[in-house]
């Protein structure tokens, strides 16, 4: 079975939400990679998306690391997820740059963009600053 959101987009809110209990303080790649059990090298590959969606920022050479470069109350996880693994879609034929030649009869295409909008408002409506807390559930419900 396909995940909708990957590996990559789970490590991703794993390393924000690390550089937001850090606030001020630049985090060395591998310090987060020991205290999150990611491999380094699969970390380097999810620092530069989120460098380049303007969400932290690299200092390099003796005393660099990693630093939240946005308030956690100002992005949310449908805009770290994205940021990694680009669109969040269930299925495929979603995908702007695939051409379905279905789509004008298809009968569960309006499912499909239904399960996406509820999945991204959710997402949408959850920042960075609510993982920081245990009040999670509470977003859920309303």
């Amino acid at each position: 079975m396909n995940a909708i959101v990957s590996t990559k987009g789970r490590y991703a809110l794993r390393v924000m939400i690390e550089l937001a209990n850090n606030l001020g303080r630049k985090v060395p790649l591998k310090d987060i990679a020991n205290d999150q059990g990611i491999s380094l090298k699969y970390l380097e590959s999810i620092m530069p998306p989120l460098t380049k969606a303007g969400f932290v920022t690299a200092i390099h050479g003796k005393g660099g690391g990693y630093e939240l470069a946005v308030s956690p109350d100002e992005c949310t996880l449908a805009e770290i997820i994205t940021a990694v693994e680009g669109p969040i879609l269930t299925v495929s034929c979603l995908d702007p740059e695939i051409v379905c030649e279905r789509s004008s009869k298809c009968k569960t295409l309006p499912i499909w963009k239904g399960l996406d909008e509820t999945i991204n408002n959710y997402l949408s409506k959850i920042k960075l600053s609510d993982l920081l807390t245990d009040d999670i559930i509470s977003i859920a419900d309303e």
